[in-house]
């Protein structure tokens, strides 16, 4: 699979959603990017909170802006908050590093990444996981 299809996204989608609804999470925002950073899916269950869907896509775009799943910039922010800062004065906000963002990946090839916001963050990267796992891809959350 060379590209990232509307069909595989929604694959992706459903599947986050059931693995929130097996979970009993709160309602979330699942957001699905191509490699190229550029929306593919979103959708928002009912009752989630305001700012959910920037918080998924945040996830999703740092993840994919940065090579890494969004637990790994958790991590590096950790470590390195000067330089996470750095990078999302750069890309003017754009950036929530933190779980819940995680890399699709066929084999060794990115197609884009999933972001996940309505619970907590390992939740919503469970979430992600799942979605991916479901489509027969590889999840990468870092």
């Amino acid at each position: 699979m060379a590209d990232l299809t509307l069909d595989v996204a929604r694959k992706i989608l459903d599947a986050a959603f059931a693995k929130a609804a097996e979970l009993k999470l709160k309602p979330l925002v699942v957001t699905v990017l191509d490699a190229r950073g550029v929306l593919k899916l979103a959708a928002a269950q009912d009752g989630t909170s305001l700012m959910r869907a920037e918080i998924a896509h945040g996830k999703a775009y740092g993840a994919l802006a940065m090579g890494l799943g969004s637990r790994a910039l958790y991590q590096r922010a950790q470590e390195q908050a000067y330089f996470i800062d750095a990078v999302n004065t750069i890309a003017k906000g754009a950036l929530v590093p933190v779980p819940g963002g995680v890399l699709i990946q066929d084999g060794t090839t990115l197609l884009g990444a999933v972001g996940v916001s309505g619970d907590t963050s390992d939740n919503d990267e469970a979430c992600a996981i799942a979605g991916i796992q479901a489509a027969g891809l590889k999840a990468n959350a870092g």
